[in-house]
This record gives structure tokens, C-alpha cells and sequence, in this order.
């Protein structure tokens, strides 16, 4: 399997070895658009691998900050409480870039810059660029992808 990823459309496709789509999604990627740069707020570009997958068997909107469960779970209450979070919620799988000097090594590194796909308030809107460079997915389906791929599987990031 592969997962693809475009910036432009604002979409992420789960891909079978002949190329077959087998699900398809709406997702928020950065605000700030496409680069590779640490602090630049942007979704990188390229080849990356799922390192690891987090947050297996947690319910819808569970809180993650630093990859660790808060033990919250996301309510609009508790956003109202704390308007300063960037929410992290139900399911992630953390990036790492593949391509030395792009994705992959000093300031470029997706995996030291925290990339990942995650869940983000549903009510938040999809299919629009509104990051901080994390690639963000209604809760149902980042669960729905998180069951669907295993660790290592390759990510493409269009834009």
C-alpha cells in the first residue's frame, strides 16, 4: 500500500500495489503551504515512510501533546478552555522523510519537525490548508486509516 498525499487537492488517497484507490479523504495540510524547512510551518514535500503509528485502541478525540494520551478527550468545552492548542487528537503516524537533503537530515528533517498525520476537531473544516505543516484528518477517518496501514508504509506528499 501507499498513502498519497496532495497539497493541492487537499486529499489523501490509500493506493494498492497496482495503483487502485482504495479509500480517499479530505485533509487540512499546512496554512503556510508546502516546504521543507524546520520552524517553517509548512507541510513537506516528497517521499516519507509511516516510523510509527500512536494512539492505538484510544477513543475518537482522545488528546495526544507530545505523543503521549493527556488523558482528555476533545470537547468544545475544553477547547473554550484552552484556544492556545494546536489539537492532536484520536490516532497519529508520525512521518520521517526518505530523500537525504529534502525530507531527511538537518533542517529538513520531517521526523525531528514532528510531521504527522493526525486527528484534528471535527468541527474544524477539511480541504483547506490550516496547519502548522501536520497534515490534519477528521477523527473517524484517521482511525479508519491508522486500522487500514501498517508502520513502514511509504507516504507521498505532492504540492
Amino acid at each position: 500500500m501507499l498513502i498519497h498525499i496532495s497539497i493541492p487537492e487537499q486529499r489523501l488517497r490509500v493506493l494498492d500495489a497496482r495503483g487502485e484507490c482504495l479509500r480517499a479523504w479530505p485533509v487540512s495540510t499546512a496554512a503556510n503551504g508546502p516546504g521543507e524547512r524546520e520552524g517553517s510551518g509548512c507541510t513537506p514535500r516528497g517521499r516519507h515512510v509511516v516510523r510509527a503509528k500512536i494512539g492505538a485502541g484510544a477513543p475518537s478525540g482522545a488528546v495526544f501533546r507530545g505523543r503521549r494520551r493527556t488523558g482528555e478527550t476533545w470537547t468544545p468545552t475544553l477547547a473554550a478552555r484552552h484556544p492556545e492548542r494546536d489539537w492532536i487528537l484520536s490516532r497519529i503516524l508520525w512521518l520521517s522523510g526518505r530523500e537525504p537533503g529534502r525530507n531527511r537530515l538537518g533542517e529538513v528533517d520531517t521526523m525531528r519537525r514532528y510531521i504527522y498525520i493526525h486527528g484534528t476537531p471535527d468541527d474544524e473544516p477539511m480541504g483547506e490548508p490550516r496547519s502548522h505543516g501536520c497534515v490534519r484528518m477528521r477523527n473517524a477517518d484517521v482511525i479508519d486509516l491508522f486500522e487500514l496501514v501498517p508502520a513502514g508504509t511509504e507516504v507521498i506528499i505532492d504540492g
